[in-house]
């Protein structure tokens, strides 16, 4: 099973298969619900998130690594165990100065991700 799916309670890591989130990025949809969804994005040395923004509120937890991160006009180092808010509309992105983990949260969730 690639995605999990809506309203599963319990997501093996092993179970939720990395699809491409992109040139040097990973991505596994793991629990969601119409109102959250949440989706660990593994990114290699350089990999860059775009600078974008989108209609949910998102929370990211830095599992391990380190990242440069622009959140509306401010940029900072980010490091393990750091956690962002990124507001509805607000642009943000990143590029990743040493390989890590990011896990995200987003409300309501994201039907963009799912096939």
């Amino acid at each position: 099973m690639p995605i999990p799916e809506k309203h599963q309670r319990w997501v093996p890591h092993d179970s939720a298969l990395p699809q491409d989130g992109g040139e040097g990025v990973t991505r596994r949809i793991l629990a969601y619900t119409d109102c959250i969804m949440a989706v660990e994005n593994t990114f290699q040395t350089g990999a860059v998130g775009k600078l974008h923004s989108h209609p949910h509120t998102q929370l990211t937890y830095i599992v391990s690594g380190e990242f440069r991160f622009t959140i509306g006009d401010e940029t900072r180092v980010v490091r393990a165990g750091d956690t962002l808010l990124k507001e509805d509309g607000v642009e943000h992105g990143c590029v990743c100065t040493q390989a890590g983990v990011l896990v995200d949260l987003f409300t309501p969730m994201r039907e963009d991700f799912l096939p």
